[in-house]
Order: C-alpha cells, then structure tokens, then sequence
C-alpha cells in the first residue's frame, strides 16, 4: 500500500509541475475556464486498491491476520453540480481484490490459510465539496454511502471452511471518505484522489458447525480499503 500511496504522490506532484507555469506566471493561462459551469458532466476513472477486513473478536487471543493485496479499480462517473462548490455524484465501478487470511492456533496452511479473492461491484452516492479555484488547481473533499455487490461472496455454497471455503455475504454497505485535487489541462480535466471505505455491516456467513475454529469466535468481520483512484473528464 506504501507503494501505491507513493505512486499517487509522483503523479500528482508531476502534474502540478506540468501546471505551474499557468499557476505561477504573472499572467496564468486558465485551462477549461467554463468547465466547472456544467450542470451535468460525465468521466471514467482507473485505480488501485486494497481491501482489508476489521475483525471483533468473542474472545481475545484468538485472531486471524488480515493481509490485503493490490487490486485494480475501473469505473464511470456522473456528476451533477447543485452548487458552486458542491456536487453530486455517482461513481459505478468495478474492484478486483485479494486477501490472504492466516487463522492461529493451526499447524497446517490447509487449515490456517485462506485466498479470498473478490470482485465486486460498487455503487456509491457521494458528494463532493470543492474549495474556490486556484489557477488550474481546485483541491476537494469527498464522501458518501454505498452498496457494494461481491460476486465471489460464495453465500450459495453449502460448503464451509472445513472444506476449505470462505463465505461472506453478498451484499454491503459502505461509508466512503477521501481527499483530491482536480488539475485543469488544455482539453481535460484530471483528478486524483484517495480514500478510505469502512463497512457498516458484519459480512461472515458462519461455518455449519456452531463451534467451528474459523468462525465461531468472530463477533463481526467488516470490509476496510483503501482507493487510489485517477478520474478524467
């Protein structure tokens, strides 16, 4: 995750020094001036992200690590203006996400470790407040709900993890807060941001047998992650 935050940075500080000879010269060349007048715009975003799991516990002691991977994040966005410096948007996307699992108090990876791979489909209602404009620079804050479909919850099959298979619900509800910058070019406009999502509700489906050693102590296992995501308009 360092990795991706890093790379975020890069592109951002790279495509500020593209812009500052219109920021900083006595007389800036505005890029897009009008843009920002539209009611209705649309765009598209690719991204990275990753996907962890917040865990309570019945019993401390007996935790499972949580270790998420780089996944991939593509989607459309709409965006309606209601105010100057507030938006409404709606951001369908498509998330590719893996997590490794390792139960303790295991002494073969067969029953210590599962791959949870997902893909899911998000469908977030955010609101994006902007601050005034600065040359062709426009920082923003952004957050909102959303309904997130995994298409790998394996929520119909009636094995569990004694036969190695890891369920989760197929639907949840998430809250999303992050930050960006909109930085305005000759013919686009481009907008990195980063964000944080964290679930409302508890996604295990439990094991068939009430005392199983992968299920039976979690009290509730929510998704957490991370976006990186890099919209054009």
């Amino acid at each position: 995750m360092k990795k991706i935050f890093v790379l975020f940075l890069l592109i951002s500080l790279q495509s500020q020094a593209q812009l500052g000879k219109s920021l900083f010269t006595k007389d800036p060349i505005i890029n897009l001036e009008n843009f920002d007048k539209q009611r209705v715009y649309w765009g598209y975003f690719l991204g990275f992200s990753t996907f962890d799991f917040k865990t309570d516990y019945k019993i401390p002691g007996y935790d499972i690590d949580v270790k998420g991977h780089t996944g991939f994040n593509v989607g459309l966005v709409g965006s309606l203006r209601l105010h100057e410096y507030i938006e409404l948007r709606f951001e369908p996307g498509l998330y590719y996400a893996s997590r490794t699992l390792t139960y303790s108090g295991f002494t073969s990876d067969r029953d210590a470790v599962r791959e949870v791979k997902a893909t899911y489909i998000d469908f977030p209602l955010l609101l994006k407040f902007s601050s005034l404009r600065t040359g062709n620079v426009r920082p923003y804050l952004v957050g909102g709900l959303s309904s997130t479909l995994n298409l790998s919850s394996n929520s119909k099959s009636k094995d569990d993890n004694l036969q190695q298979k890891f369920r989760v619900k197929p639907w949840t509800q998430n809250y999303t807060f992050g930050f960006g910058v909109d930085l305005y070019f000759e013919y686009f406009k481009f907008s990195p941001s980063i964000r944080g999502v964290f679930g409302f509700n508890d996604e295990l489906i439990r094991d068939n047998d009430p005392n199983s050693p992968w299920t039976s102590n979690v009290e509730s296992l929510k998704t957490r992650a991370v976006l990186i995501n890099f919209t054009f308009h």
